[in-house]
């Protein structure tokens, strides 16, 4: 339910993280190869947010074991770019994962 209310203070718009708060991110997807043991799924993605998560200052909400999905979005307030977006894809890309998917931005409170 995304509140339609047009006069809202500067408070109640944070609170909701609307209008100049809104908060963007981005969906991911990938596939490690099938051979792909525990090991190395368990090496893949320590080496995913030791490369690419962390200093990027992003944050990853997901699940999977060789075929992953998920959220990124920023660790602290704020949005994620498109730069953020290239660069997680190229990383994915770069390291082995296939099927490789990224969506565009998109406000992660209210997305529809």
């Amino acid at each position: 339910m995304k509140f339609q209310a047009k006069n809202r203070s500067r408070r109640l718009r944070k609170k909701l993280r609307v209008d100049e708060f809104k908060e963007f991110g981005f969906d991911v997807a990938w596939k490690l190869p099938e051979d792909t043991d525990s090991e190395g799924v368990d090496n893949f993605l320590d080496k995913f947010f030791v490369e690419v998560i962390q200093p990027n200052n992003l944050g990853f909400g997901g699940e999977g074991d060789t075929i992953w999905h998920g959220l990124v979005c920023t660790e602290k307030l704020g949005s994620c770019t498109d730069a953020d977006r290239e660069a997680v894809e190229k990383w994915l890309k770069e390291n082995g994962a296939v099927s490789v998917s990224v969506s565009e931005l998109y406000d992660v409170w209210w997305a529809e």
